[in-house]
């Protein structure tokens, strides 16, 4: 029951201090961060979990880097569905300057009940993750 979602998702950010490391560089971690606050931003819109469960949890997560972003760049993070199964969905996310890519994360999220252990999504949030 999986099916191909094409749907793109855009979240605007900027580089601050904080995100930095010494050479001004936006530190690798940082982007594991901006991308769940991406999907956040993105899920809340679209879809709420059984408050009963404990919802979406990262499985596994790749990262690659193509380009750096630096202290006061301004840029897109993409995220966009690439398949949604009966108990998970898998995203990717670009980090996105100026039309170029500077970072890819791609990574697969489970559903878990109460309990913590995998359980099917409720339709109405494999419906909007579908759209």
């Amino acid at each position: 029951m999986a099916d191909t979602v094409m749907d793109v998702h855009k979240f605007k950010f900027s580089v601050a201090y904080a995100d930095t490391d010494a050479g001004g560089i936006m530190y690798h971690g940082r982007y594991i961060e901006i991308a769940e606050r991406a999907r956040m931003n993105w899920l809340g819109r679209n879809a709420r979990p059984n408050p009963a469960d404990v919802g979406l949890v990262i499985r596994d997560l790749q990262i690659r880097y193509l380009r750096p972003l630096f202290l006061c760049d301004e840029f897109v993070v993409e995220t966009r569905v690439l398949k949604v199964g009966a108990a998970s969905v898998s995203v990717e996310q670009k980090f996105v300057k100026n039309g170029e890519i500077c970072a890819i994360l791609t990574g697969t999220a489970a559903y878990l009940d109460a309990n913590g252990r995998p359980t099917c999504m409720p339709d109405i949030l494999i419906n909007a993750l579908k759209k």
